[in-house]
């Protein structure tokens, strides 16, 4: 395939069985297990898939059926989901940090009749709600430890992922496989992704083959990717953005995804896979933001200088492409490099990365700035589950922090006359299931309403907001929260920012802190605490607070500005339903838990 962008008339599994049989030895995915990587190779990834497909047939799937996955991201995963596909059905991820209850909302309402789980943890919140669950026929396990302690009739309900298998390698029947294959066409249904339901319950997206090969072209120009990429795959694979860069985009190229051990050993297979592409949600940023400051925090004065000085110098470089450096600047990021940058790359696995991408969410732009001057070219892309994925990027070399680049390839774009983004084109999904007035809601004449309020500075699109988060305050002034927030983010000590106000006087914000940095700093200063509340209650920590708030208003308009704040004295929890599986927010749930503490910022 000559042009990475002139994609075949195929779908993702047709391109699957088509790589199989064009280059069945090249290494499609590597597995680590037990601290070995374990390569896999086309044609072995097809075989395996269409045997999981024909399990899933034996054990009475129908065409049309929908497969649930629970689980971190493994090749059991994909094998899940390209075997539904290889025969005809719909794959849906489910959070694996979800509780049982929003876990049987999902599997009730997509209507799966067989759960992919991947151990006891995961079987468990599907039988403890069981009850609420009478379509669901079977559970296929991927980790079978722990399952003979289930009483007997909640094991005939179990069959082992390695047993499904099995079953469809027994079958033989792979003309069922040509047959599904030779039916399948770029308008059926490949994928439902349930919304984070930040607002309400999650809705099931429906995404067909159309929606993705549609999405791939763009993604692949802007990115400048090929069949020699390589990828770690960590983040859920129930959302787009994780699907985007392990399905999508690979089985398409032909480029080679690696699962780790564990989302708990992402830093450390970064450093042994150095891949050439990188997916970090703005939390990944931050958090390898924060372990920089801590590396820094805890080296000598000499080094702490050198970085102060490399940082300094190479400031203006940050959004200045490569081929426009002045041999002064090539030299002196070439020092910066080989006596700072260097070793910061590998200590964050990101030396040998060709392109690295925030999104999914508003990220700050010091952080973006932070990774450009280290050397890491991070660009900024924009996209929704509802647009299957990546819409806008920067171009690699044309970056302007704080906006989130230009469309992609077949991305028509308009702005509505009160600033709202709205899209057409082939990778517009095809609707809400169950849901045909959330669906005409969110395309209207063939167009999608994003619910982002966009502005074009310069040529490139800025997210302003969501609509519906744009507040006014009592004085009647409109404020943007996400601008406030992530100014404040922007700081290694703060996790999180709430902004509050709507119908108020002036703003004020609810704060959590970055508690590792912070216990860092504080033991540095002989300060004591003994856990996350007794840290927040020093007044040193309230001071140091007070201090990065100050310099983030400092940036912004007098009205945006934040004039008090309360230190929450616990983290924001999925659990206690204070923010979604992806960590994004709920507000009101927050406004109503900390009403009290919200009431007390004005009083006077």
């Amino acid at each position: 395939m000559t042009n990475p962008v002139a994609l075949p008339e195929l779908t993702l599994p047709q391109m699957l069985r088509e790589h199989a049989r064009l280059t069945p030895a090249r290494i499609a995915v590597r597995q680590k297990d037990f601290g070995i990587w374990k390569p896999v190779r086309w044609d072995g990834y097809y075989q395996r898939a269409c045997h999981f497909g024909l399990g899933l047939r034996a054990l009475g799937l129908p065409a049309g059926g929908h497969v649930g996955v629970i689980s971190e991201n493994r090749i059991e995963w994909v094998l899940a989901q390209m075997g539904s596909g290889l025969v005809g059905a719909v794959a849906v991820g489910v959070y694996s940090t979800s509780p049982s209850s929003e876990v049987a909302y999902v599997v009730s309402h997509a209507d799966i009749e067989i759960m992919v789980c991947e151990d006891q943890e995961q079987t468990d919140k599907l039988l403890a709600a069981i009850d609420q669950l009478p379509r669901l026929r079977k559970i296929v396990v991927m980790e079978t430890k722990g399952l003979r302690s289930f009483a007997p009739e909640a094991r005939r309900l179990i069959a082992s992922f390695a047993e499904v298998e099995a079953l469809g390698a027994a079958s033989g029947n792979m003309a069922l496989i040509d047959e599904a294959l030779a039916r399948q066409t770029l308008d059926d249904i490949a994928l439902m992704i349930y919304t984070s339901g930040s607002t309400g319950k999650p809705k099931g997206a429906m995404i067909s083959y159309r929606n993705i090969r549609g999405i791939v072209p763009g993604i692949v120009e802007r990115l400048g990717l090929s069949a020699g990429t390589s990828h770690l795959s960590y983040l859920p694979l129930c959302h787009v953005a994780e699907q985007m860069v392990t399905t999508f985009v690979p089985i398409y190229l032909g480029s080679q995804v690696n699962f780790g051990e564990s989302i708990r050993t992402v830093q450390e297979d970064l450093r042994e896979v150095a891949p050439s592409m990188f997916l970090g949600v703005p939390r990944i940023w931050e958090k390898m933001h924060a372990a920089i400051s801590i590396k820094l925090q805890e080296t000598g004065g000499l080094r702490q200088k050198m970085f102060q000085w490399a940082y300094q110098a190479c400031q203006p470089l940050a959004e200045k492409p490569r081929a426009a450096w002045s041999m002064a600047q090539r030299l002196t990021y070439s020092l910066s490099y080989w006596f700072v940058f260097r070793a910061l790359q590998n200590f964050i696995g990101l030396r040998k990365v060709h392109v690295a991408l925030t999104g999914a969410a508003p990220i700050p732009p010091d952080v973006v700035r932070f990774f450009r001057v280290l050397g890491v070219p991070l660009v900024e892309v924009y996209g929704l589950t509802e647009s299957t994925g990546m819409v806008t990027g920067h171009r690699i070399d044309d970056v302007q922090v704080g906006t989130v680049g230009v469309p992609t390839l077949g991305v028509e774009y308009r702005l509505a006359p009160n600033g709202e983004l709205q899209l057409r084109g082939d990778m517009v999904f095809v609707g809400y299931y169950k849901n045909p007035e959330a669906t005409a809601n969110s395309i209207r004449d063939g167009w999608l309403h994003t619910g982002d309020v966009v502005r074009e500075e310069g040529g490139q699109l800025r997210i302003v907001d969501r609509l519906k988060d744009i507040m006014i305050t009592a004085g009647g002034k409109n404020l943007t929260p996400s601008e406030i927030e992530n100014t404040m983010k922007g700081s290694p000590y703060i996790k999180e920012c709430i902004i509050v106000a709507d119908g108020r006087k002036f703003v004020a914000a609810l704060i959590q802190i970055d508690y590792e940095v912070v216990s860092n700093w504080a033991e540095a200063r002989r300060i004591p605490f003994t856990h996350f509340r007794s840290l927040v209650e020093q007044p040193q920590v309230r001071e140091l607070i007070d201090a990065d708030i100050a310099k983030g208003n400092a940036r912004l308009a007098q009205v945006s500005q934040i004039r008090k704040f309360h230190l929450l004295t616990k983290e924001l929890d999925h659990d206690d339903g204070e923010v979604t599986a992806t960590m994004k927010v709920r507000r009101s749930s927050i406004y109503k838990a900390y009403a009290p503490e919200i009431e007390a910022l004005y009083r006077h």
